[in-house]
């Protein structure tokens, strides 16, 4: 039985990937530059997911208004745990939350048809202050998925779901330092 919150990704020894949705004028610009960049807001929280699916689900296999591009964005497990070392839980007293550098929520993981699983995904909220850290100093890469989401949407939608898996990230358990255990729900 998988424990109800893990972090599962794709990852090496020294990178994570994780996930966004953008429209096309932000994704075009961030691929050329090969980072963040203009339009991309630097000014508000952005969030970041290392399931694949979980994202899909949200941006309904890019389908959705403003997400119609799907990018990996492979950043440094440095800068990764320095952002969950910084990190509040969403459910934590409000004027935590709010003082908070990053927020950390635990949604429903879903499959790949967007059923909510047994078992969480984490979502990492960057705030405005460390924006620029996760542009500049913790990305590796910038990866548009987009072409492979559209290819197992399709094979989802009619009917050929045993073929999408092939198209999907491979995802395994992410060894979370003992430090960091306290963004895990009590109870989890």
């Amino acid at each position: 039985m998988t424990p109800p919150y893990q972090i599962r990704a794709d990852y090496d020894a020294r990178t994570i990937v994780v996930y966004q949705a953008y429209p096309p004028a932000i994704a075009d610009a961030a691929l050329r530059a090969g980072r963040f960049v203009a339009p991309f807001s630097f000014h508000r929280m952005t969030w970041i997911k290392p399931s694949f699916t979980w994202l899909m689900h949200r941006s309904n296999w890019a389908r959705k208004p403003g997400q119609e591009r799907v990018l990996a964005v492979r950043i440094t497990r440095d800068g990764w745990e320095e952002a969950l070392s910084r990190a509040v839980l969403t459910t934590a007293d409000p004027a935590a939350v709010a003082r908070a550098a990053v927020h950390v929520q635990w949604d429903p993981e879903r499959s790949p048809r967007g059923a909510a699983l047994n078992h969480y995904s984490i979502q990492v909220g960057i705030g405005r202050h460390l924006i620029r850290a996760l542009a500049d100093d913790w990305t590796v890469s910038l990866t548009d998925l987009t072409p492979q989401v559209r290819r197992a949407a399709t094979l989802i939608r009619t009917g050929n779901a045993a073929k999408a898996p092939r198209l999907l990230p491979a995802e395994r358990v992410y060894p979370l330092p003992r430090a960091l255990e306290n963004l895990v729900p009590a109870g989890g």
